[in-house]
This record gives structure tokens, sequence and C-alpha cells, in this order.
């Protein structure tokens, strides 16, 4: 099998794993101060969009820096090491600020958990929150997919590929 094919398998696996789970981890670091947090995403390829409230401390670390340079991991909980598989993103995040940008990502969410439209539609003050909360978009740079199926530690390190 060519070292292209065994990529492609790997990239298609890992956007597998992506699609089948909803809880990522997203590290950011500011005032010298790491900070991890559990979120809900949802994803276009390999790149990540999620809400947040803009007060919080990981909206806070990506809002202050033009490039927030961030970290993601995705996997399940697993009750053996030789059964781990993960996806590690690595890339810059931002907080959308265009109309055009905030509704792709928005719909990205929605297509996803139909119960954030509820939400909008909500009882007011649940409405409130849910429109205070902003969106963010993490474009990778790198992506590790991690799957110790194939061995302790068995890693492949590739870049996502941009459309266009």
């Amino acid at each position: 099998m060519t070292e292209h094919r065994l990529n492609e398998e790997v990239r298609l696996e890992a956007l597998g794993l992506i699609a089948s789970l909803h809880v990522c981890t997203l590290a950011t670091c500011g005032d010298g101060q790491p900070h991890a947090v559990s979120l809900f995403y949802a994803h276009d390829g390999f790149d990540l969009y999620w809400l947040s409230d803009p007060c919080s401390r990981h909206s806070r670390h990506i809002d202050a820096m033009t490039e927030a340079r961030v970290a993601v991991t995705i996997a399940a909980d697993y009750q053996d090491f030789g059964d781990i598989r993960g996806v590690q993103i690595h890339g810059f995040a931002q907080r959308l600020s265009s109309a055009l940008e905030i509704a792709a990502g928005l719909a990205q969410l929605t297509g996803r958990y139909s119960f954030l439209a509820r939400l909008f539609e909500g009882p007011l003050k649940l409405a409130e929150a849910v429109h205070k909360a902003t969106v963010y978009r993490l474009t990778a740079d790198q992506v590790t997919f991690i799957d110790n199926t194939k061995g302790f530690g068995h890693k492949t390190t590739f870049r996502p590929r941009r459309s266009g």
C-alpha cells in the first residue's frame, strides 16, 4: 500500500472519530497560565466551531491575541490504554466577527446539535444567555491521530488539506 493511501486512510479515520464524538478539550494560555475546558463542537473537516461566553477564561485568552495558538484533544473515555484512539489538533483560534462567518459557524453548530436552535427560541433568560455567547473557530494546521490499537503510542501526524 502506498504512503499516500495510508495517509488518506488515517485522515478518514481521524475525521470519522471527530464526527462520532461531541466533546473536545480546548487548551489555551494567557497571562502565563494554561487553561483547559471541555466544549461541544461542530466541525468542517478538521476545523472546529464552538459557542462560548466571551467572558470565559478561554475566550479571553483567544480574544487577547491576534493569532491565538491553541490545542484540542478529542477522545472517548477508555478503560484500557490499548483501546485509546484520539485526535490532537493544533491551530489558530479566533472569535468570528463577520455576519457571514458567524452564520456559517452557527449553521455548523445547529446542524449538529438541534437543541441549540431550540435554545435560541427558548425561555427569555436562556435565550439571552445563548445570544450573549460568541462563535469561535479553530483553523487546524496540524493533526495527530493516536491509535493504540495498532501499538502503544502509535500516531500519525499530518497537515489538513485546504479546499480552494
